[in-house]
């Protein structure tokens, strides 16, 4: 059958996110016909969110006008060590599980067949499908959030290593003996070049000046706390030299990183996604004149391609629904 439909889940933990994607195998399209969401509300037990995930497929599920017999399986991404041959998530941090059932647990409640993955490698097999990596045969998904996380494919297939833990890439140490990341160790990339990095050396670049005036501190209402993402942006653009020293130390650090994930996997493509990606040209620029300079492939005819992610959060979704 050329046409399908499946559910997929994007588990995270703040919101739970379920989409109806519609499939068709002989075109290799994919598109999202309806989508019903809820709060994760962590931390609960297990089984409450199983019993939210339930809902959310099942309203829409309805939102499509098709019925539980018309969807052919489910899959689920999950944040953490997740064990797609077991079906078990062995660990998820964000979650608070452990060896958790996750599929044998929703199977009960709806009755199909469920397939889980880490979010990350699900984010990244929707990018690779039906987003900006469509038709590539190698890439790399980086998605700048509250950590740095990663999605490799290599063959048009998703790697996750022998036990099901690869791809951590915020967990490279471009530091040595730097931040305390929040694995335990220090100086890892996501201690760097996550959104939450990012806020965090924007408040330490406030608390520093010591000119009375600070254009940051004034566009947040002089409430530090209201610092976001886009806050050293919006400034940079303004002309500010705090904003703009802020973005400048902050590309270093991605780029940094970027350019060890492509010495070490060459892929066609490597797309940035998350909050901070919506810079676009902004981000990206300043990022790739630096890699540039800096990749080992520097003198060769073919480079890998960097852009950022098209799809946004439904990538999650079409992955999941895709595994």
């Amino acid at each position: 059958m050329a046409v399908e439909y499946t559910v997929g889940i994007d588990l995270g933990g703040t919101n739970i996110v379920a989409g109806v994607v519609k499939r068709d195998t002989r075109k290799h399209e994919y598109e999202i016909i309806a989508k019903a969401d809820c709060k994760t509300a962590i931390p609960r037990p297990e089984a409450d969110v199983c019993d939210s995930m339930a809902d959310v497929v099942k309203q829409a599920i309805k939102k499509a006008k098709l019925t539980m017999d018309d969807i052919a399986y489910i899959g689920i991404g999950v944040p953490g060590a997740v064990n797609p041959e077991t079906r078990v998530v062995e660990t998820s941090p964000n979650l608070f599980f452990t060896n958790w059932e996750v599929s044998n647990m929703m199977e009960e409640r709806l009755n199909k067949y469920v397939k889980i993955e880490n979010d990350a490698n699900a984010a990244a097999l929707g990018e690779f499908l039906a987003g900006a990596a469509k038709g590539c045969k190698n890439a790399v998904v980086v998605t700048l959030g509250t950590g740095v996380g990663g999605g490799i494919i290599i063959d048009g297939k998703i790697y996750s290593g022998s036990n099901f833990a690869g791809a951590e890439l915020g967990h490279m140490v471009i530091v040595k003996d730097g931040k305390k990341c929040g694995c335990g160790r220090r100086g890892c990339w996501e201690a760097y070049a996550s959104a939450t990095a990012l806020i965090n050396q924007t408040k330490d670049a406030i608390r520093n000046e010591k000119a009375e005036f600070s254009f940051m501190l004034d566009a947040v209402e002089g409430d530090i706390e209201k610092v976001n993402g886009k806050t050293p942006f919006d400034a940079m653009l303004t002309g500010d030299l705090m904003g703009k020293a802020v973005i400048n130390n902050y590309v270093s650090y991605l780029a940094c990183g970027i350019v060890n994930v492509i010495n070490i996997f060459q892929p066609d493509i490597l797309c940035v996604g998350g909050g901070i990606s919506k810079q676009g040209e902004t981000l990206l620029a300043p990022v790739r004149a630096i890699v540039e300079q800096e990749r080992i492939t520097k003198h060769n005819e073919k480079q890998t391609q960097i852009c950022e992610c098209i799809l946004g959060n439904d990538a999650g979704i079409i992955g999941a629904a895709c595994l």
